[in-house]
């Protein structure tokens, strides 16, 4: 990828070296990691250009004719019913190094810079306020309003705080124990989480979390795994968006399908037990993770990750 001298994101929370908060149990659902429990959606079709974009300014509708049928403030959807500020954390940031002192910072910064453009335009195109979302770039632990965060968890996001938080040593576990190295697999990672966000703003993810209270296991794991591959193809719209920018390196889109497909969960499941057990994937195959990466990737167009629109995603 093309991002050395390009703007980085000022939403960056640097707490490595700081001390880890580890205190409280998770909140509104929990955080959400390529390998970890994941929040939940709704089937809304979603649209950045052509008649996609529609679907977005749909959500407003749908949202007014559920006030108006149920008496339930689309706020509370939204928020997860949470109307008061976001927890915060005791953990300290400090501010980046200067461009070109932290060369993995930089790549982090530059990579969030360009999924803000991107979302917000889209947002912007479709009269709907966008907030960006934070990362936090921690070492070893720290706090999120979720809970505690840990290097173990991988990189995940958290609905309360709207903050995105990774370890950069995880980038060697891609790279050495995943199999997936490159820094577009390295940028596939954050764009998957910032899709998370997308789904968080728009209502998904506090939707889910409601419904899943009433669910069986495996009804919240499978309705887990069309969110997951949702954000996943909301990441290949990211990457056709740096694409038309000039931003891609020749093997940059293999390197993300092929870290797609190296953290689906019955690939991680072979890897560590030697057998898949389907019932309890909650983020998708391989294949699946690749496929809506692709079509996200190809299409350009949010209007084709309606994971939840198809019979079998």
């Amino acid at each position: 990828m093309k991002w050395r001298g390009r703007e980085r994101s000022t939403n960056i929370e640097d707490r490595r070296g700081a001390p880890g908060g580890l205190g409280g149990g998770r909140l509104g659902g929990g955080g959400l990691n390529p390998f970890g429990r994941s929040g939940g959606g709704i089937p809304i079709p979603m649209g950045r250009t052509g008649g996609g974009i529609g679907g977005i300014i749909g959500i407003v509708v749908i949202l007014g004719l559920i006030w108006l049928l149920t008496g339930t403030n689309p706020l509370d959807m939204l928020t997860g019913g949470q109307t008061s500020a976001p927890a915060t954390t005791s953990s300290q940031s400090r501010p980046l190094p200067q461009a070109g002192q932290d060369e993995l910072a930089d790549f982090v910064g530059v990579v969030i810079k360009e999924t803000e453009t991107l979302w917000t335009e889209v947002f912007q195109q479709n009269n709907i306020p966008y907030e960006v979302p934070s990362v936090v770039l921690f070492t070893g632990a720290t706090e999120s309003a979720c809970g505690a965060a840990s290097s173990e968890m991988g990189p995940f996001y958290c609905p309360v705080d709207q903050k995105v938080y990774i370890d950069l040593s995880f980038y060697d576990q891609l790279r050495q124990q995943f199999g997936a190295p490159g820094d577009f697999a390295q940028a596939y990672v954050l764009a998957h989480e910032v899709g998370h966000h997308v789904q968080n703003v728009l209502g998904i993810l506090p939707e889910f979390n409601r419904l899943r209270a009433s669910m069986s296991e495996e009804e919240s794991n499978a309705y887990s795994v069309r969110v997951e591959l949702q954000a996943d193809c909301y990441a290949g719209v990211w990457a056709k968006y740096v694409g038309q920018e000039n931003l891609l390196d020749q093997g940059d889109v293999d390197e993300a399908i092929n870290a797609a497909e190296q953290i689906g969960d019955d690939t991680l499941q072979k890897r560590m037990q030697g057998f898949a057990v389907p019932k309890t994937f909650n983020h998708g195959t391989s294949a699946q993770r690749a496929a809506w990466f692709q079509r996200g990737a190809q299409s350009g167009d949010v209007g084709q990750c309606d994971t939840f629109a198809v019979a079998n995603p």
